[in-house]
């Protein structure tokens, strides 16, 4: 083992190299994806002292009227224990990692990505990423569904910092706006914002936020001092999926 290759090594030159494959590219929040790890050996012996996975994404943070972009770790697995590395060599590391229940959709502008992170003493510490695409379960599904059935449409998604008073196990929430672009409730709404907040596979809290359409002075009057806006908060169980068009109908009526 020469000087020299040390020397490259520990600016990443010749060192070892790690490539995460996915089983699948997309993958329902709640459920676990298989993948493995291959890490190859490079020009010298290298002892690796930990590999891990971390599920990530970004929100939106609002700072004196400026907007920033920060990234939130979902979670985060360790693979291994130390263990040393051959030049040359190729180990393949198996996984399951599971996609929790509050991981954000990908829509709009929410993007989620797997990082494979390594730690090896005295080198550039290699690094892989890989997008995975979250899809909506079951319960949240089924609510986008029923909003497109009572004529609204889908007009942004987008992760944000979440206040104090809403905020539950990760710094932000995910939220999902609409319009009403036909039906009963257009005119009525400028928008409906939704905020999913999954207890369970079973169990889905709900906050709805509905933004009435301001009408004469007296609705610039409230729209202007926020007052046109309500918000609702309900939990919903699996097996009343069948009543939800049914509970968005009474509560979109009361405060139309």
């Amino acid at each position: 083992m020469s000087l020299f290759n040390k020397i490259l090594a520990s600016v990443g030159i010749g060192s070892a190299k790690v490539d995460t494959k996915l089983a699948h590219s997309s993958i329902k929040a709640g459920e676990e994806v298989d993948g493995i790890v291959e890490i190859k050996g490079g020009n010298i012996e290298q002892k690796v002292d930990e590999i891990y996975l971390t599920l990530n994404t970004t929100y939106e943070k609002e700072d004196d009227d400026k907007v920033f972009h920060k990234q939130a770790v979902i979670s985060t697995i360790k693979l291994n224990e130390p263990f040393v590395i051959l030049p040359g060599e190729t180990k393949t590391i198996p996984f399951k990692l599971e996609i929790p229940l509050d991981t954000p959709i990908s829509a709009g502008t929410s993007k989620v990505w797997v990082q494979t992170g390594v730690d090896i003493k005295g080198s550039v510490d290699p690094s892989d990423r890989d997008m995975l695409e979250i899809l909506p379960n079951d319960m949240i599904d089924e609510t986008l569904k029923v909003f497109s059935e009572l004529g609204f449409t889908l007009r942004k998604v987008k992760n944000e910092e979440a206040s104090y008073k809403i905020r539950k196990r990760l710094p932000f929430i995910q939220e999902f706006e609409f319009f009403p672009s036909s039906g009963q409730y257009y005119g009525k709404f400028d928008e409906v914002e939704l905020i999913f907040f999954p207890i369970n596979e079973d169990k889905l809290e709900i906050i709805i936020e509905v933004d009435r359409r301001s009408k004469g002075l007296a609705g610039l009057f409230s729209e202007a001092l926020d007052m046109d806006e309500s918000v609702i908060r309900f939990t919903m169980n699996k097996h009343e999926l069948s009543t939800l068009k049914g509970a968005f109908t009474d509560i979109l009526k009361k405060h139309g």
